[in-house]
Parts: C-alpha cells; sequence; structure tokens
C-alpha cells in the first residue's frame, strides 16, 4: 500500500515520520509532497521516505493519501489535486473544520476520513480522533487506524460532530495544559525558585499526576481528596479555585473551541 502526505509542516512531517516506523510500509511505499524548496531540502536529508515536489509525480500512484496543509489551503489544492485522483484513493485530514462533504465535493471522490490530531503527536504522546464516510470499508479504516496509531493512539467516534468536539478536548487541550503550567511557572518564580528549578517543580508535577491518573481506576476527584487533607494547604488553593470559578471557566473554554470549530466547518461549506 503506498501512502502519500500532502504538507510536511509540523503536523504533516510528524505523521509521516510515525508512518515510517510502520510495519505496515516501508521505505518505498511512503512519499510526502511539499512545495517549499527548503523543506524539500531537509527532507531528502532525513532520508526516511521518497520525496516529491510535483503531485503529477506522486498523486497518481497512492493508494491512501493524508492531507496535512493549514484549512485556508484547501479550495486551491484541491482544484489542483482533482484532475489526478481516482474513486479507490483513500483520503486522510488532518485539517481543522474541513468537512467530510467539503472534501468529496472539491476532489470528486468518496472515501474520506476526517481526524482531528493533537500536539502530542510530536512526541509519540498524540491522541487522534476519527470518523469516516460510509463508502470508507472496515478493512481500510483498520489500515487507517494502524497508521495513526504510529503518533500515538487513536479513538473512532460516530460522526463529525464529535470530531468538532475533540477539538475543544484533545485538539486544543494541549494549550490549556500549557497555560495552567506558564501560571505555576511564574508563581514557583515569584516565590523565589529558578527558572530551572521551577520547570522541574512544575513538569515532574505534571508528569507524575498523570502516571497515577493513568494506573489506576479511581477519579480525578478521589485523587484530590487523597492529596487535600481539612485545613491544609491543599484545600486551600482548591478552595480558592472553587471560589473563583475555575471548574467552569475551563469547562467555558473548551466549549469556545468546540463552537468555533463548528463555525469553520460552516465557513467552508
Amino acid at each position: 500500500m503506498k501512502t502519500l502526505v500532502i504538507g510536511a509542516g509540523n503536523m504533516g512531517l510528524t505523521y509521516a515520520e510515525g508512518m515510517a516506523q510502520s510495519a505496515m510500509l516501508n521505505r518505498r511505499n511512503l512519499m510526502v509532497f511539499d512545495k517549499s524548496a527548503d523543506v524539500i531540502a531537509r527532507l531528502r536529508d532525513l532520508d526516511h521516505f521518497d520525496v516529491y515536489e510535483s503531485l503529477e509525480e506522486c498523486l497518481p500512484k497512492a493508494d491512501m493519501v493524508f492531507i496535512a496543509v493549514k484549512p485556508y489551503h484547501c479550495d486551491d489544492l484541491f482544484a489542483e489535486m482533482r484532475p489526478m485522483v481516482n474513486k479507490e484513493q483513500i483520503f486522510v485530514s488532518l485539517m481543522a473544520g474541513i468537512t467530510i462533504g467539503k472534501i468529496q465535493e472539491g476532489l470528486g471522490v468518496k472515501k474520506v476520513v476526517r481526524s482531528m490530531p493533537n500536539l502530542p503527536a510530536q512526541v509519540g504522546k498524540g491522541v487522534t480522533s476519527y470518523t469516516e464516510s460510509k463508502e470508507v470499508s472496515r478493512v481500510e479504516l483498520l489500515m487507517v487506524r494502524n497508521l495513526l496509531d504510529t503518533t500515538g493512539e487513536s479513538i473512532h467516534v460516530e460522526n463529525e460532530n464529535y470530531i468538532d468536539a475533540s477539538t475543544g478536548i484533545s485538539g486544543s487541550g494541549p494549550a490549556y495544559v500549557f497555560y495552567f503550567m506558564n501560571s505555576m511557572l511564574e508563581a514557583a518564580q515569584k516565590m523565589g525558585f529558578s527558572k530551572n528549578d521551577s520547570k522541574v517543580l512544575v513538569s515532574q508535577t505534571f508528569e507524575g499526576a498523570v502516571e497515577l491518573f493513568n494506573q489506576n481506576d479511581l477519579s480525578p476527584d478521589t485523587w484530590m481528596d487523597r492529596v487535600a487533607s481539612k485545613g491544609g494547604t491543599t484545600r486551600a488553593a482548591l478552595d480558592s479555585m472553587d471560589d473563583n470559578n475555575v471548574k467552569e471557566l475551563i469547562k467555558d473554554a473548551a466549549y469556545a473551541a468546540f463552537d468555533r470549530a463548528v463555525e469553520l466547518g460552516e465557513e467552508k461549506k
């Protein structure tokens, strides 16, 4: 199965490098296309896959095509691709806000998988939600999932509404974590810790808490109760967050991202 990645930006290159390690593919079956001469030169130095600067040379050969360009480039890209595609090819979109229907119409194809990756895919800790058009077979969907899993984990969702919802949770979610981390870093440095010591304190705290959560079936509320004692320091911090409505503000932020994802999809119809 020959696979093509269109667009070698952060996310496209992340998936290309992940798939390069897959047992499903080998170097000759993985192709990457980009229009930038500088990007092409860097990719060829990697020697992980075949690199192309012309769609005519690679798109017709592909059985599966990952589209990893900025959403605002999709109309021009689809117009360029359309004469070269065929109905048996499977198209996997990594573009935020671009619906399956928009891709089908733009390319004149039926087999489309829409996905929502996130930034930790760059370190093999990503989570990608995905859903498909009815023309994609179960076997084809399994192949797609195996390739998505090369950057972390993937979850199949029932319809595109969940793709937009996952944008608000996992897609945008790393930024929420960094926002919280940044606040703790600033607090640590204000308390007198060095920049390096603040980083260690905060990063290890996050990593350790996540590991505890993943290794047990306990809820976050239960873990908070285990850390906090009545009248203690942790309870003082949690009470401050509750008094300032932090939980609801975080929920509102997630819904803001979700709503914007829906709006982007409407704008691109």
